[in-house]
């Protein structure tokens, strides 16, 4: 009728509006009819619907990512938590998840009632579990003696469960354990954190849903990666656990989400008016995410010759920040909506292949070891140390953008950063040499935070020369906070504590992060793929990863 036309037209005129110039994704045509189930207030509940195509809708109630500190702090604290690490007597346990645990007790972030438990096959006392995480535990702030007094109000609420990861009498009986402390309170949570292989993910998971889930609260689990090898593995893993756990309580880890700066990169992008009308390939030229460790494998060489540089750095954290880089502004800053919009980056990303990459392994050099001299490498291993690549964002915003990537260790330095290359200015009357032209905004995430623009400017002085200076923002002199920015697994176990899901990665994020690398991967594992490219132990990496820059028309960018 004359009035549903008129309604189109005006829904039609609507999104005309708001698709101008490069500032949103393309628009999709086809339609489909769905149902939509609003979820609950408070902690969200996401319930993903049908399997081929999820649609996960935020709560506009729920407290956002930038409160969840301070309005999720209150709430959470009065509601009691048992916080179980499964593979306690591990590395990562013991270095990252009960240092950060005590550092959220130091500072008065941990609920007010809470008890830890420590989970391995090992046979331990409580008393020695208890000399096992002492040495591990550490204060950000200089404050000795306190320090001391935390700990030994801290370690008398850990104790220690022994049993296996794939018995479920294990874990009755761990549950069973818990009845003293619950029985208290009329809410009891329960926070499994797997420190443990992925190999046992499944069976741990299965015994934790059929025997140990928390009788009167929440439950949740978090997760390591990997997750999977490649796609194939990810989704047979996702289906089995998928019948164990509900999605919201499956909190997928990665600590570069929780890392300071990476926190600060929607910010920057969205709460600042001058960046917005020049995020686009109108006016930038590329964008670098690079990622460098001046040491090898050193000790840690039967994980990494099984996984390898991309699996273990670029398919995850490195492509989870250039999800924030390139992605659309969120409806709010709810977990969902932020995670859907990752989740359309993704999907226009083009699927990489081999013919994308460079790749390498280190070579000992001046007394350092090279990847082959490591003991638990074999000698034939072609298990690259080194990866350079670039991806193609099929959108209006980035399309002909190039995206590149590059990570490896046993390189000239220890850094990660994002450089976001603008394109010199046109029209230029200054005759800028061309090594200054075009200004970038570089974001680094390690060591030593920082912000900063590099800018084209006139030397002070009887002087019309020019030189590149920088506007920066240094966090350890800009802010006193700084002195004490939390670690990244603290954070992240806050916000499990408190069911913000922002920062942790949703299975359909994870299903089109694997598709992107998929067949790259399955193409450099064949019996004849060609070998990575030797580079000397402490230099750039190799030289064929210039030439896959310039191929695109761009460079490396270095200070």
């Amino acid at each position: 009728d004359v009035f549903s036309v008129r309604r189109s037209k005006q829904n039609l005129r609507r999104v005309a509006m708001h698709a101008y110039d490069d500032s949103v994704s393309s628009v999709e045509t086809e339609t489909e009819t769905v149902t939509v189930e609003n979820t609950p207030t408070s902690i969200p509940e996401i319930s993903p619907i049908a399997d081929s195509k999820r649609i996960y809708v935020a709560d506009t109630t729920d407290l956002s990512l930038m409160d969840s500190v301070h309005k999720r702090k209150d709430a959470a604290r009065n509601e009691p938590v048992t916080i179980v690490v499964v593979g306690a007597s591990g590395d990562l346990a013991k270095k990252k998840t009960f240092p950060a645990l005590f550092s959220l007790f130091y500072h008065d972030l941990l609920p007010k009632n809470f008890r830890i438990v420590g989970y391995a096959r090992r046979h331990m006392s409580d008393d020695e579990f208890r000399d096992l995480i002492l040495g591990s535990l550490t204060c950000r702030v200089i404050d000795g003696a306190r320090c001391g007094a935390k700990m030994d109000e801290f370690l008398p609420r850990c104790s220690y469960f022994q049993g296996n990861y794939d018995s479920r009498e294990s874990f009755e009986g761990l549950s069973l354990s818990f009845e003293g402390f619950e029985s208290q309170f009329n809410v009891a949570n329960r926070l499994y954190y797997l420190a443990i292989p992925p190999s046992v993910f499944e069976p741990a998971c299965s015994s934790i849903s059929s025997t140990a889930r928390a009788p009167n609260g929440w439950t949740r689990v978090v997760v390591e990666k990997p997750f999977g090898r490649n796609l194939d593995t990810y989704t047979k893993l996702q289906q089995s656990m998928s019948k164990m756990l509900r999605e919201e309580e499956i909190y997928r880890i990665d600590h570069y989400l929780g890392k300071e700066l990476v926190q600060n990169v929607m910010t920057l992008r969205f709460a600042n008016a001058v960046f917005e009308p020049l995020w686009n390939r109108h006016y930038i030229e590329s964008v670098q995410i690079v990622f460098k460790e001046p040491f090898g494998v050193e000790g840690r060489a039967g994980y990494f010759n099984d996984i390898g540089i991309v699996r273990d750095i670029m398919q995850n954290h490195l492509l989870q920040v250039l999800a924030l880089i390139g992605m659309e502004v969120p409806v709010s800053l709810h977990g969902e909506d932020i995670r859907n919009e990752k989740v359309k980056l993704l999907r226009s990303i083009k699927p990489l292949t081999l013919d994308d990459f460079v790749l390498g392994q280190y070579r000992g050099k001046n007394g350092s070891p090279g990847y082959l001299d490591d003991e638990g490498v074999p000698q034939s291993s072609t298990t690259p140390t080194f990866a350079a690549c670039a991806f193609s964002i099929n959108n209006r915003r980035w399309e002909g953008v190039p995206f590149l990537m590059k990570a490896g260790k046993a390189l000239d330095a220890r850094k990660a950063e994002i450089r976001i290359r603008f394109k010199a200015s046109p029209g230029d009357i200054f005759g800028v040499p061309a090594q200054m032209a075009g200004n970038e905004l570089v974001l680094r995430v390690q060591p030593d935070e920082a912000i900063y623009l590099k800018i084209v400017s006139k030397v002070p002085g009887l002087t019309s020369r020019l030189e590149q200076a920088r506007l920066n923002l240094f966090y350890r002199t800009a802010w006193e906070e700084s002195k004490d920015i939390p670690d990244a697994y603290e954070r992240l176990i806050l916000d499990v504590i408190q069911g913000e899901k922002s920062l942790f990665i949703r299975d359909d994020e994870l299903e089109f992060a694997w598709k992107i690398f998929d067949t790259a991967l399955a193409q450099m594992e064949l019996p004849n793929a060609q070998k990575p490219e030797p580079y000397d132990y402490g230099s750039r990496g190799p030289v064929e990863s210039e030439h896959l820059a310039y191929k695109l028309g761009v460079k490396w960018s270095e200070d």
